[in-house]
């Protein structure tokens, strides 16, 4: 047993592909390995990814794996024998591609196989060498890499094609000291590599054995080779340089993570820019410094920007002020493309661009964003009608027909996440209230889990009349999600909505909102299906949201098999629906529930709930009666009053009655008028106990 190194040196990598890229490199490469038994029980593997390097560290690698003693089935006895025993032709030819013959014969196994009795040869199979174990491991992990984009590159030799992320240079493989002699990509290997392009103390670095790798390139390379260390690394060297300037650098960890991946030696720099284009909202220039430069802006200790920036520069000269000067030069530029859209924006009003989003298509099936905002503007209107508000259905109205504006300005243009915030800064500009201004950015929110809600009543009504208008459009043209594939982000549609009628204040009907969305749709279409696809839908996204939390399945079933519309109940439901299980009674009165749903779906005729007194002949229906009586009206006064948990409670008072009359009294009776009066008596009850939940969901 030794420690193994595999190194693969390519040309500079995606650096948004990089940490997954190393991560399936090793993976694919030790799991492999394992497979053919060439590593212990307790191996490790450490992933190495930089900028021109894929690499692997496993500990505990084999050079050649154990040998297994394997049964080898054959075929059939009747097959392989004949009627006195001896091989057939076919047997014969089996064992001989096996490196046997027919001296074997009287050591074959009999086994039987559940159909016939079977033929077996006890085998030695040769453990996998590591050179062949390797190269397989190796083709397979090339082989399964997640490559955002393939390219095809010549080989030295002028003639042969390689397919492959980048053109790769140099392949290492090395087992304790020994290099193993595998190949891929015209590359065989070796135990050199190539360190920093500048900044190496030698290159190549001749590497001594496989756990020197990290240390030399370190030391000698001037590269930190592991992912996670030289990202470790980023981030302290940003906090220190932010902490001495009294600042704190902006967090983001996708571009913490691109940057780890651009370079190969950390080293951060401070860089300014003139104070004066602090003017142009602070979300242009952080948006053009990290989209653009890949640069950490620098927040004061409000969160408000500053005019400095961090630089995390690929090498460490000695007086860094070309380096400083150099990214300063360039990121002015873009400054001040920033402040040149913003200043030529706010010369139009965004209703004055309204028109304009007639010329910008929403999908060949729904029309233009223009025909869209019309949609929008008027489900924001009904929502805001609906809850008795007409000063809010004007403001929704105004906000939703300016929400999308700013799409065709140029800085939208230029920077596509900036729509709704450019919408909000013009607007305001304009002078328009803030209700309208925040309801224009926050139209978008809830964005993805845990996101903030709109900030004000105005943006949550028109959050959720931009969210029905995408889900109900796209369904009524048959976009709807597919296994993983949701182009149009649907799902999350519907969690927003679900959010906001939950959190945002918003008591309406679920189904009167779909219908008000409905009913601004002219092209031709189903609405009852679609109406009934989408209650599907969101409720299938609220199931798996409140199991997501902790509830159970049968809980969650319980309180959803009623497709309560109001959603903002559902927690409360919830919540009493887990409090009744808890009670002694809750498992005979669910299995109950169960049973007399179940006589009820196979009746034939028409059930009344109208008891009549008259027809009670056992005492078991008598006494369930009367504790209906009883029961019944207070569990109603408390369902009405919102109590839900106080409304199943009292339905514990059923349980010895209930089982009184299962075990007492048969309700399929010859008379049928004392049939259907007891079918009666039981219609009422499960009527009674399925107000808040179906209940015998909860029934084991």
């Amino acid at each position: 047993m030794s420690n193994l190194l595999v190194e693969l040196f390519v040309e500079e990598l995606p650096p948004k592909a990089l940490h997954k890229l190393g991560q399936a490199f090793s993976t694919t490469l030790f799991d492999t390995l394992k497979a053919q038994g060439l590593i212990a029980a307790d191996s490790v593997v450490t992933a190495y990814a930089s900028p021109r390097r894929l690499a692997a560290h496993i500990t505990q690698v084999a050079a050649k794996a154990v040998d297994k003693a394997v049964a080898q089935k054959l075929m059939p006895v009747s097959v392989g024998l004949d009627a006195d025993g001896n091989a057939t032709p076919a047997l014969q030819k089996k064992l001989a591609a096996l490196g046997a013959d027919v001296s074997v014969v009287n050591q074959l196994k009999r086994e039987h196989d559940g159909k016939t009795d079977v033929l077996f040869l006890d085998l030695t199979v040769a453990g996998a060498t590591l050179t062949n174990g390797l190269q397989k491991a190796l083709d397979e992990a090339i082989a399964k890499l997640p490559i955002p984009k393939v390219m095809t590159y010549q080989l030295q030799d002028g003639w042969s094609n390689v397919n492959f992320v980048r053109p790769a240079h140099g392949l290492v493989a090395l087992h304790g000291n020994e290099v193993i002699p595998i190949n891929t990509l015209g590359l065989s290997a070796s135990n050199q590599t190539l360190g920093h392009r500048f900044e190496a103390a030698q290159n190549p670095i001749v590497l001594r054995d496989a756990d020197s790798y990290a240390l030399q390139l370190q030391e000698d390379g001037a590269v930190i080779p592991g992912f996670n260390e030289r990202k470790a690394e980023i981030a302290r060297q940003l906090e220190r340089a932010a902490a001495k300037l009294d600042l704190r650098p902006i967090e983001d960890e996708a571009l913490l993570d691109e940057v780890t991946a651009l370079v190969e030696r950390p080293n951060v720099l401070v860089g300014q820019f003139e104070e004066e284009f602090l003017a142009v909202p602070q979300e242009c220039l952080i948006l053009t410094m990290k989209a653009n430069q890949k640069y950490f802006p620098l927040l004061d200790a409000q969160g408000k920007l500053t005019n400095k920036f961090l630089i995390v520069s690929n090498i460490t000269p000695a007086n860094p002020s070309a380096v400083i000067g150099g990214n300063e030069r360039v990121v002015r530029p873009r400054l001040s493309d920033a402040k040149f859209f913003f200043e030529q924006d706010r010369k139009k009003t965004l209703e004055s661009r309204i028109p304009g989003l007639a010329k910008v298509v929403y999908h060949n099936k729904l029309g233009s964003q223009g025909e869209r905002i019309a949609r929008v503007s008027a489900i924001a209107n009904l929502v805001a009608t609906a809850l008795g508000d007409q000063a809010l259905a004007a403001q929704a109205s105004q906000a939703a027909q300016l929400a999308k504006a700013d799409l065709v300005t140029d800085m939208v243009g230029e920077f596509p996440e900036l729509q709704g915030i450019m919408g909000r800064y013009y607007a305001q500009h304009e002078g328009l209230s803030d209700d309208i201004a925040y309801a224009i950015e926050d139209h978008y929110r809830p964005r993805f889990a845990g996101d903030e809600l709109p900030r004000n009543r105005v943006g949550l009504v028109v959050a959720l009349a931009d969210k029905l208008e995408t889900l109900v459009g796209m369904f009524s043209i048959g976009e709807k999600p597919t296994g993983e594939k949701d182009p149009f982000a649907l799902r999350r549609h519907a969690i927003g909505i679900l959010r906001i009628l939950t959190d945002g204040g918003i008591n309406l009907e679920l189904d009167t909102l779909l219908q008000q969305a409905l009913s601004v749709f002219h092209h031709a279409f189903d609405h009852a299906a679609v109406l009934q696809a989408l209650e599907e839908f969101i409720f299938d996204r609220l199931a798996g949201n409140l199991r997501d939390q902790g509830y159970s399945a049968q809980e969650v079933d319980s309180v959803l098999a009623l497709k309560p519309q109001l959603i903002a109940d559902i927690q409360q439901r919830l919540a009493a629906v887990h409090a009744f299980a808890a009670l002694n009674e809750a498992p005979s009165l669910a299995a109950a529930n169960k049973r007399v749903g179940n006589i009820l779906k196979k009746s034939e005729s028409t059930i009344e709930q109208h008891i009549n007194p008259a027809l009670l002949q056992e005492d078991a229906e008598k006494a369930l009666a009367q504790a209906l009586a009883q029961v019944q009206p207070q569990a109603q006064q408390a369902f009405v009053a919102g109590d839900y948990t106080g409304s199943l409670k009292t339905l514990a008072a059923l349980k010895v009655p209930v089982d009184a009359f299962f075990d007492g009294v048969m309700v399929n009776a010859d008379d049928p008028a004392l049939k259907a009066n007891r079918l009666s008596l039981l219609a009422t009850l499960h009527q009674a106990m399925n107000q808040v939940a179906d209940l015998s969901r909860l029934a084991a």
